[in-house]
């Protein structure tokens, strides 16, 4: 290669920086496509089955002793609930562990970057693709819901949208988590310090005006809750500009992880 046609090189990566090209996100897109069609039936039980016991052991366990939690039925009320826990699992976990393995022992991004493609399209064709599984996977336990007796309505057919946007978020944060992790085992700070208490306060298995006061304005600036707010909306019924507050919430989740995201896999391949 000549200094010219290397110079000219760099300046064409320069000039990419910012910028999502169709053709490199449609090309990442389909790799990653091609790859799910080896091991898909793993990860749709591992992003499935666990949620679905969630809604299983709750629901009919607590729901033999609660009937009714915040006017619904207690099988409903987890029922819906529970798609955000089937978004977090199938997003948030893939974004970190998935992410962590293709650049540190697969180099796969590696490889991809010698292509005309940059960290911001990678990420982004990344997040497109968990929050595309997290929208379908996010349905499993409403379904589930409604064979055990949750009254099916028009609103539900929002739900694959509502996971789509809660999903891409959380891959994002997934995919942030390791591009800043140094091995596997920081990922225990966060599935135990931050995931799991995020979780359990999302309301999803009790209303959350039963907690404290402080906790409750807490909860109100976990994604989680937002998701499971409008998945409820979704089945029971909207509530107006309130829903909307849930859906700006996380659109501006998903952008500022986007964005932290791109920032801590292009310090980790490319600075």
């Amino acid at each position: 290669m000549t200094a010219a046609s290397a110079a000219a090189n760099v300046a064409s990566r320069a000039r990419r920086v910012g910028r999502l090209d169709r053709r490199a996100l449609t090309g990442v897109l389909v790799r990653e496509v091609v790859n799910y069609s080896s091991y898909w039936r793993s990860s749709t039980f591992s992003s499935t089955v666990e949620p679905t016991i969630y809604l299983l052991a709750f629901g009919f366990g607590f729901g033999s002793i609660v009937s009714q939690v915040a006017g619904y039925d207690y099988v409903d009320f987890v029922g819906t609930g529970i798609v955000a826990t089937a978004v977090l699992f199938s997003s948030a976990f893939p974004g970190m562990f998935g992410t962590f393995v293709k650049y540190k022992f697969q180099r796969t991004y590696d490889a991809i970057l010698a292509a005309p493609v940059d960290t911001e399209e990678i990420v982004t064709a990344e997040a497109l693709w968990l929050a595309t599984r997290a929208a379908v996977y996010g349905c499993v336990p409403l379904l589930v819901a409604i064979a055990f007796g949750l009254d099916p309505t028009w609103g539900m057919l929002l739900v694959p949208f509502i996971a789509w946007i809660s999903g891409f978020g959380w891959a994002c944060f997934g995919i942030s988590i390791a591009g800043f992790a140094s091995s596997f085992e920081n990922f225990n700070y966060i599935v135990s310090a931050v995931l799991t208490p995020l979780f359990l306060v999302a309301g999803t298995f009790f209303p959350l005006d039963q907690l404290p006061e402080f906790l409750q304005v807490l909860a109100q600036l976990n994604p989680l809750h937002h998701c499971v707010e409008l998945v409820r909306g979704a089945a029971f019924g909207f509530d107006g500009w309130v829903d909307l507050l849930h859906v700006g919430a996380l659109l501006l989740f998903g952008f500022a992880m986007w964005r932290i995201a791109i920032h801590a896999m292009t310090k980790k391949l490319v600075d």
